[in-house]
């Protein structure tokens, strides 16, 4: 089996697209311009999505006040640290910036919206190849 999506009931799902678009190149896959405002946004390999959406069966979770450790978007990147400060630059804010002993750099930052997201360079990627292109 392959994951499809992973989906988020946000707040403003709309404007949160909007900015994961132009700062973390995510590209939408499928938007719907009525409740519950459902977005698909796919990653620059096109095989793994995220669904944001605001449903009101059931409450947002206040993602500003969850502990990043409970869920997080993690994303690859090349240069966390320039990644980082071009995140904050656009309204996000740093949680934590981590550097292990194997070369992993791990930083936590909150999307504007209080989401946790993880920019990650591993030491030895986790991804093959082939998933990373």
């Amino acid at each position: 089996m392959k994951l499809e999506h992973f989906a988020l009931n946000v707040q403003h799902p709309q404007h949160m697209a909007d900015w994961y678009v132009t700062h973390l190149g995510l590209t939408i896959v499928k938007q719907s311009p009525e409740a519950p405002f459902m977005t698909f946004l796919a990653d620059d390999s096109g095989r793994i999505m995220i669904e944001i959406y605001t449903n009101p069966a059931d409450e947002v979770p206040d993602y500003a006040h969850m502990n990043p450790l409970l869920v997080h978007l993690a994303f690859v990147s090349a240069d966390p640290d320039v990644d980082k400060n071009r995140l904050i630059e656009a309204g996000a804010t740093l949680v934590s910036d981590q550097t292990y002993p194997d070369g992993s750099h791990l930083v936590m930052l909150r999307d504007p919206w209080g989401l946790a997201l993880q920019l990650c360079k591993r030491g030895t990627p986790m991804l093959t190849e082939r998933e990373r292109s």
